[in-house]
């Protein structure tokens, strides 16, 4: 007669507040992940990564009010060790491969991203906070009018001039889709 075997694994019931963090803050997380990598699967298993770490550790951690930061950090530590670890393969060949055309210019687009935080820092305080939180944050105007302490139409028509400042801004150039 064999004897069950006992791990020390967790299991996903046994961290229901765990289950809640990530349904309510996966797609927050997910955009800054996204930020710390190009390429949309990388970022989702950057995150899953983060994630799972997190999850074992999860009972030792004190204070769950700062699992955000807990997690933001392990992403970018874990993004820092993949990054280490890469090889990055030469091959040599007689003649030269023909560029590829339909790949988006990852030099490119990130040249854009920094464009616009820089646009975006160029903004007065009070707008570039509802910007962030409403954009970057993916808040409501709601939850972003009581995170401020404003009316909701404070954040409308503050993040509506900020936009236009953006729209005008003539370092950030119009995205051809």
């Amino acid at each position: 007669m064999t004897t069950p075997v006992r791990t020390s694994a967790a299991t996903p019931t046994q961290f229901p507040a765990f289950t809640t963090y990530v349904r309510t803050k996966g797609p927050t997380l997910l955009r800054t992940a996204r930020t710390l990598t190009p390429n949309p699967a990388d970022a989702e298993d950057l995150l899953q990564t983060a994630l799972t770490k997190t999850y074992l550790a999860w009972d030792r951690i004190e204070d769950h009010r700062a699992v955000d930061g807990y997690v933001r950090r392990t992403l970018v530590n874990t993004r820092t060790s993949q990054w280490r670890k890469r090889r990055v393969d030469e091959f040599c060949t007689d003649e030269v491969p023909e560029p590829v055309t339909d790949v988006p210019d990852l030099t490119e687009q990130q040249a854009q991203r920094d464009a616009l935080l820089r646009a975006i820092a160029r903004l007065p305080p009070r707008q570039r906070a509802m910007v962030v939180l409403r954009y970057y944050e993916d808040m409501s105007e709601v939850q972003t009018a009581q995170t401020l302490g404003v009316s909701v139409g404070t954040v409308k028509s503050a993040v509506s001039r900020a936009l236009g400042k953006l729209r005008d801004d003539p370092e950030l150039e119009p995205c051809v889709a």
